[in-house]
């Protein structure tokens, strides 16, 4: 195993679900918001969930999401 090769390479998976996932957020609180499904000061419990099935990881991360 090359432990650069995959730091880089977990790295780069994780870079492209923080971007990817802040917009997909951003996105869907602005429609909330001019749908009106949403005021704009609520916080919103979130989850992630990491998995990598050959390691038979599953891993589950909370937090919350405030607007204001």
């Amino acid at each position: 195993m090359n432990d650069e090769a995959l730091n880089m390479s977990i790295r780069k998976f994780l870079k492209t679900v923080g971007v990817n996932s802040q917009l997909a957020i951003e996105k869907a609180v602005r429609k909330a918001i001019e749908d009106g499904k949403l005021k704009g000061n609520e916080t919103l419990p979130a989850a992630m969930t990491l998995k990598v099935g050959k390691l038979d990881l599953d891993v589950k991360f909370d937090s919350e999401l405030k607007l204001e």
